[in-house]
């Protein structure tokens, strides 16, 4: 490890924090002009330990104001993952003058000789915008279960039943509870049993509804996150169901595993809180790394990055429904100017400069007759990340063996692979930044999201084929200066 991986390695678009661990992303809400994004937080160290509430606010969620640690562990345990939400209506009762936000959270207390560990759910509640928070006198609030994993509560107001809804992560299910004030839970129902992937435990849940696109319609999106497995080599991971909701019983209208992001470096995400009705988007945000190696990614002095704030919608494709995803517009901003690359016919390389810190690139390729295209970029004139797209099988592949720093972890070694409907036409937008790339193929039908570990960002972008040709046109956008 080098001093130099401090500075190499840190993002210039995504959140990381200053110093120490991070994980999953907690408590994200909008209040009164701030994106509110809370995390777990190890304050004394670079690998997972005793874990905190760590805080940050934007005002367009790229750039990111850290603040001090929002919670700290206490007689009820360390603090596990959880949610926050605006209490407009003072259900609570915490806001008699005006509203406020409510963190709801899981404590964890470690296992002894004489029980097993010990998960609940607890309140804490802030007057001042998130600056301090008040722990609830009487938490914990719900637990204990007899599960020992009961664990990331995701809370949200069900306006047509007048009643708070939390989906829990318990083991390898999901279970709903409702309450009037946040304080007094009660059971509705459990969900998961036989469907769906089950390679690992269940975490960070969060139910919500989404547009269909082109329509009026609604569907109701549950996201599971699925913990890592070392019999398999995937890692951790994430899948979503799509279906209804009733205010009680969440149903899926599908057997089939979908996951929502086909990268390695996507975990743990859910959606904020409060984004106002008219804006209206559902934007969500996961933590850009995997279990399997998280803890020996090859950075110096902190650990772990966000991905990029994603606006989430359904697309009907076919008989299906997929949940798609798009880079929020106020990503735009951060670019100030772009390198058109003029519809093209390529056969062999072409090749772009760039040599940016970080880099946008819009892409539509057409297949002629090429067995295999695709991109490269070009980290430095040694290491390279390629993106291959193969006309037989129909699938895409990310190959980061020569990115960079790989030696940390086998896992990091294997290529990304993802089947798709057809090759013959592809849209592809790709986000470079210092340590990481985000592909959303087809208008975000599909995403890979993956880290890497180069000397520098991009110094170039080449579009290749192998055994004919395609047409390209697009444009890089370049960061401002």
């Amino acid at each position: 490890m080098t001093i130099n991986s401090l500075a190499t390695y840190r993002p210039k678009l995504h959140f990381a924090p200053k110093k120490n661990w991070m994980n999953d992303p907690n408590g994200m809400v909008y209040f009164q002009g701030e994106y509110h994004l809370f995390f777990q937080y190890h304050p004394d160290g670079t690998t997972w330990g005793p874990m905190h509430w760590g805080h940050a606010v934007s005002k367009d969620m790229i750039t990111w104001e850290e603040l001090d640690i929002a919670l700290y562990p206490d007689e009820h345990g360390t603090i596990f993952s959880g949610s926050a939400v605006v209490d407009w209506n003072n259900t609570s009762g915490f806001f008699p003058d005006e509203p406020g936000l409510v963190a709801i959270f899981t404590h964890h207390l470690d296992g002894t000789e004489e029980r097993p560990p010990v998960q609940t759910q607890s309140l804490a509640f802030s007057h001042d915008k998130g600056r301090t928070w008040t722990k609830y006198e009487g938490n914990p609030v719900l637990g204990p279960d007899t599960k020992v994993d009961f664990r990331d509560p995701k809370v949200f107001w069900h306006k047509e039943t007048e009643k708070w809804i939390m989906s829990l992560a318990t083991g390898q299910t999901i279970t709903f509870y409702s309450s009037p004030n946040l304080i007094d839970w009660k059971f509705e129902s459990e969900f998961g049993e036989g469907i769906g992937s089950h390679d690992g435990v269940w975490e960070c849940p969060d139910l919500f509804t989404l547009k269909i696109e082109d329509s009026e319609e609604e569907k109701w999106v549950l996201i599971v996150s699925i913990g890592d497995n070392p019999e398999f080599d995937r890692g951790s991971f994430t899948q979503y169901f799509t279906g209804s909701f009733d205010g009680s019983t969440f149903t899926a209208e599908h057997d089939s595993i979908k996951l929502l992001d086909v990268g390695k470096d996507n975990y743990a995400g859910v959606s904020f809180s409060d984004i106002p009705d008219e804006d209206g988007r559902r934007i969500y945000l996961g933590w850009m790394s995997n279990w399997r190696y998280a803890n020996q990614v090859p950075t110096d002095g902190w650990r772990s990055q966000m991905t990029l704030p994603r606006e989430l919608a359904v697309r009907k494709v076919g008989e299906d429904y997929k949940v798609i995803q798009r880079l929020v517009g106020e990503l735009n901003s951060y670019f100030s100017e772009k390198v058109d690359i003029d519809e093209c016919i390529v056969e062999g390389t072409k090749t772009i400069k760039v040599e940016e810190s970080y880099v946008d690139l819009t892409l539509n390729l057409e297949r002629v007759d090429a067995e295999q295209f695709g991109i490269t970029v070009h980290h430095t004139k040694e290491q390279h990340t390629t993106i291959t797209f193969d006309s037989a099988k129909n699938v895409l592949v990310l190959d980061r063996k020569k990115s960079g720093q790989i030696d940390f972890s086998d896992m990091f070694l294997l290529d990304q692979e993802v089947k798709l409907e057809n090759t013959d036409n592809v849209q592809l937008r790709l986000v470079v930044d210092s340590s990481s790339l985000e592909l959303l193929v087809n208008g975000g039908e599909y995403s890979l999201t993956s880290l890497v570990y180069p000397d520098k960002a991009c110094e170039a972008i080449s579009i290749h084929t192998f055994n004919g040709t395609i047409k390209a046109a697009g444009y890089v956008s370049i960061p401002c200066k």
